[in-house]
């Protein structure tokens, strides 16, 4: 479609050149000035509609990934937020630029080529390998994400959204010790407000996995305090608080949890492990 597009700007831009190719009156030069003009306009009014549209676009696929966050379970961040501003080496900003954007459509190995392309042209380049090790998160590619973000955080210890992404890297690997380890040091620094989120989160998964309940339970009602709009946080708080032996506490948690948010995915967890547990059955472990 975008080719049927430029095609027809490119015809009368082939036909404008032409007649400056010509011998012309001034009448008639005056008239090719009023098509070039009137070409350049057309052009840059069509990139900044393409543009709106593509920031549309985007909210869709914010829309989306929601809709498929909540389905498959996955606690992944998706985090959104403006394009990455970076020095250009000999064109590698052009690739991170594209594998940031390419994460935040969702398309992650897409952002996985554009990063490693990025790192071809400028080996090292920390923005690049941190985009890299998040991509391969977010493709669930986790032994290269591993390394990868070791990497970087042997040049950025205080890297925080590296850190709790390996974090996350390493309670998907039930490396549940270097899981605590990265979070815990997330916390401490808190220079980043969604890090300092998405790492007393995911503790509370970790403390869940292990069965420690009561210690996810703290995590978890933490994770609300700083987040009251994560409703994933409701969600497996009221998991802990089941496997702790408090039902109660834990329906008035998933309650709460789909009140706070009827049409977010998880909220309709909430909403589906409260109908389940009233038929007298367990809500799931995973």
């Amino acid at each position: 479609m975008s080719e049927s597009i430029v095609a027809g700007f490119r015809a009368t831009y082939a036909e404008i050149a032409s007649k400056l190719d010509a011998p012309q009156t001034p009448e008639a030069r005056e008239a090719v000035k009023r098509e070039i003009i009137g070409l350049f306009k057309t052009v840059d009014q069509a990139i900044t509609d393409l543009t709106g549209l593509k920031e549309e676009i985007r909210a869709l696929v914010d829309k989306y990934k929601q809709l498929s966050q909540g389905d498959s379970g996955t606690q992944a961040p998706h985090f959104t937020g403006a394009l990455p501003l970076v020095a250009d080496h000999i064109g590698a900003s052009t690739f991170i630029q594209k594998g940031w954007s390419l994460i935040s459509l969702g398309d992650y190995p897409g952002a996985i080529q554009a990063l490693t392309k990025a790192l071809t042209l400028s080996p090292g380049d920390s923005q690049a390998e941190s985009l890299l090790g998040w991509a391969q998160m977010l493709a669930e590619d986790y032994d290269n994400a591993l390394a990868t973000l070791q990497k970087v955080l042997t040049k950025e210890p205080a890297n925080s959204l590296a850190r709790i992404n390996l974090g996350y890297v390493c309670l998907k690997k039930r490396m549940f010790g270097e899981a605590i380890e990265h979070l815990s040091k997330a916390i401490r620094l808190d220079n980043d407000k969604k890090a300092t989120l998405y790492a007393h989160y995911y503790l509370g998964l970790v403390y869940f996995e292990r069965e420690m309940f009561e210690d996810a339970e703290t995590f978890f009602r933490k994770t609300l305090q700083l987040g009251p709009n994560l409703i994933e946080a409701y969600y497996e708080l009221g998991r802990a608080y089941w496997f702790a032996s408090d039902p109660e506490a834990a329906k008035q948690t998933w309650d709460d949890g789909y009140k706070a948010n009827r049409f977010n995915p998880w909220g309709k967890r909430c909403k589906e492990v409260l109908e389940l547990v009233a038929q007298g059955r367990e809500p799931p472990r995973s």
